[in-house]
């Protein structure tokens, strides 16, 4: 369509005629490229037999024969860290936000019974701050190193208008694998069976709405370090103690808190009950703060919170004095916590 001579579009004292460029509009792609670009060595220092040599596009290559899987069965996961941003945010601490968002999914990959194989990772910014996206790749390949699978790539979203400049939202991805003899699907667990617990490192990443609800400003920033430790990741220790012994089940205390995971040991066994108690094991004195805080009920804390069992696990019942002692080996406190028992109710 032919436009009007003095069209609005034709005339040069329109505000389009202002030459508004993206960078203008709040988003800098090449300082962002050349600011990445400098991150390199510490996201290849991640990869592990498998990651192939991409072309520079925004999908990374990863090559399943490489790891001589015979019959794999793959297992994804995609989380966030929730309201514990908020606080990283007031608090200015940012690389445990990066380790808690990849050990949300690589703790829940590994319920199956898989081994991550890489992750990736999505960071949404007002604006991109060097300081603050440094310490969040580099707490995500920590995380990575830990749970020993590859950061394969990422996203950086520059959104200005959506976030204000100094906000930001992470969340990450996580492919992992299993043999499918070896996949831990629950339907093992037994009546009898022993309930290990193994040890959180705090809150992890869940009930900060409620921590940030009882706390004021003042106490959030005096508690800061109990408060922003970092999620344990339990896969080195899980995959090395299952080696030498047999497991039945593993529940990833997350959402819900230890009340409806626990309960997740039996999802695929109708008849059976999980039976625990607290007094088996050592709540974290963070638990008593949050509690006392708010006067928040006991039953609420133990379905919001972890209360330091961050992930718990099934086995037969001479098998759990062993089990426990091989975690302590580890570095990993883990106790005996209850039992598999049945029930009347399917």
């Amino acid at each position: 369509m032919t436009l009007p001579r003095q069209s609005k579009i034709q005339n040069p004292k329109s505000k389009i005629h202002k030459r508004a460029t993206y960078r203008k509009a709040g988003v800098d792609i090449q300082a962002t490229d050349q600011w990445l670009a400098r991150l390199q060595p510490v996201i290849r220092a991640t990869h592990v037999p498998g990651v192939m040599p991409d072309r520079g596009q925004f999908a990374g290559l990863f090559r399943l024969a490489a790891t001589k899987w015979q019959d794999p069965v793959l297992v994804s996961s995609t989380d966030g860290v929730g309201t514990k941003l908020k606080l990283a945010q007031l608090a200015g601490e940012h690389a445990g936000i990066g380790i808690d968002a990849v050990a949300m999914n690589t703790n829940d990959i590994l319920v199956y019974g898989a081994r991550p194989l890489f992750f990736l990772d999505y960071v949404a910014m007002g604006k991109v701050q060097p300081k603050i996206l440094g310490a969040l790749i580099r707490g995500v390949a920590d995380g990575c190193r830990q749970s020993g699978c590859a950061l394969l790539g990422g996203e950086t979203a520059e959104m200005p208008g959506v976030y204000e400049t100094n906000a930001y939202d992470i969340a990450g991805f996580c492919v992992g694998a299993v043999e499918r003899r070896a996949l831990l699907d629950g339907s093992a667990v037994r009546a009898g069976d022993a309930i290990v617990g193994l040890a959180s490192s705090g809150l992890h990443a869940n009930g900060f709405s409620l921590v940030r609800k009882v706390f004021s400003r003042a106490e959030l920033a005096r508690h800061t370090r109990e408060l922003l430790t970092p999620t344990r990741i339990y896969v080195k220790p899980v995959l090395a103690v299952r080696r030498r012994h047999a497991i039945s089940a593993l529940a990833h205390v997350t959402g819900g808190g230890l009340t409806r995971r626990l309960a997740s040991l039996v999802a695929r066994r109708p008849g059976l009950k999980a039976e625990w108690a607290p007094g088996r094991w050592p709540i974290p004195p963070v638990f008593r703060l949050v509690q006392h805080a708010g006067g928040v009920s006991t039953d609420e804390m133990f379905a919001t919170f972890n209360m330091g069992i961050g992930m718990a696990l099934t086995c037969r019942a001479p098998d759990a004095r062993a089990i426990t002692a091989a975690f302590a080996r580890r570095g990993v406190p883990a106790w005996l916590i209850g039992r598999i028992e049945r029930s009347a109710r399917r």
